[in-house]
């Protein structure tokens, strides 16, 4: 594991930031830190950047408690702009990588690779206010990649791009993991969740929800029900199956039938085939976004 975080905690006067949060993240891959809005998300990642101090817990970078020494190793884009405004951006940049130990002609070495990968020639002199937000996010990506940090830590980091640029920097986000770095990615965009990471967390209301491997976590949420796109009406089900949901279309329905983790998809197809003409059939395997959605609301009710 490159990053553990071990009994976590953080009290803001009356507010609760954190309560004994522990999670891994392994190297080498892209990791999902998920929840909604006030779960703890911003305050665990300013733990970790060693912004702020923890109150009680622990958290270890390669097997050592973290410190000053492994700020070098981390790549930090926040959500908020951390750019100087007035300040050119070929300027900046190499300041920035100046900060974090490259020398001068290092830098601009790495800056000309990123601006030619990104389609930012041109922007060298021009200041940071005379960007577009998107343009803004390239540079605030850049200079958190430019050290070649070993543990890139990503807080909404699509913010303000196009469907075109944000697609850019996913597959840059996926070169970089190829390449050996470690992603922590914190994001509300479930649909990016589900196309980059390997392992995701979850906390809502400053605790740990759910913690583990993508796929696996997606299949122990399934419910054992399957998507029918037919045509014709399935006018009855034997004992056991159950229609979830029912959508219309011009020449066509689409049914969400669930069945007993006892039957099998076959005995489905054998009931339904003499009634309807079927397009398509696959399993009706939950979103990240679904699991997302039924896990806060059932852990937000225990707090009711």
């Amino acid at each position: 594991m490159i990053l553990s975080v071990r009994n976590l905690s953080k009290q803001y006067a009356t507010h609760k930031a954190l309560d004994n949060v522990s999670f891994d993240v392994p190297a080498q891959s892209i990791f999902g830190l998920l929840g909604p809005n006030g779960a703890g998300k911003t305050t665990l990642i300013r733990t970790i950047t060693q912004i702020i101090s923890l109150d009680s817990g622990e958290i270890t970078f390669k097997g050592e408690r973290l410190n000053p020494s492994h700020i070098p190793a981390i790549g930090y884009l926040p959500e908020e702009r951390g750019l100087y405004k007035k300040m050119k951006v070929g300027e900046q940049l190499v300041y920035l990588a100046r900060l974090k130990g490259l020398n001068s002609q290092e830098a601009k070495k790495r800056i000309k690779y990123w601006v030619e990968k990104l389609n930012m020639q041109g922007w060298a002199e021009k200041n940071i206010e005379e960007l577009s937000k998107g343009m803004q996010q390239k540079v605030q990506f850049v200079a958190t990649v430019l050290h070649k940090p070993e543990l890139i830590i990503l807080d909404e980091p699509f913010t303000g791009f196009d469907p075109i640029n944000a697609q850019i920097i996913k597959n840059e986000i996926l070169e970089l993991r190829k390449s050996g770095a470690t992603i922590l990615f914190s994001t509300h965009r479930m649909e990016s969740v589900e196309e980059l990471c390997d392992y995701i967390v979850l906390i809502n209301r400053s605790k740990k929800v759910l913690e583990g491997k993508m796929d696996e976590i997606k299949k122990q949420y399934k419910n054992h029900s399957y998507k029918v796109r037919c045509k014709g009406i399935i006018a009855e089900l034997p004992e056991g199956m159950r229609i979830l949901q029912e959508n219309r279309y011009e020449n066509e329905i689409e049914f969400v039938i669930q069945i007993l983790p006892k039957q099998t998809p076959n005995e489905l197809l054998r009931f339904i085939l003499p009634q309807v003409e079927i397009y398509h059939f696959e399993e009706n395997i939950p979103s990240i976004n679904d699991i997302f959605i039924q896990l806060v609301e059932e852990s937000s009710k225990s707090y009711a």
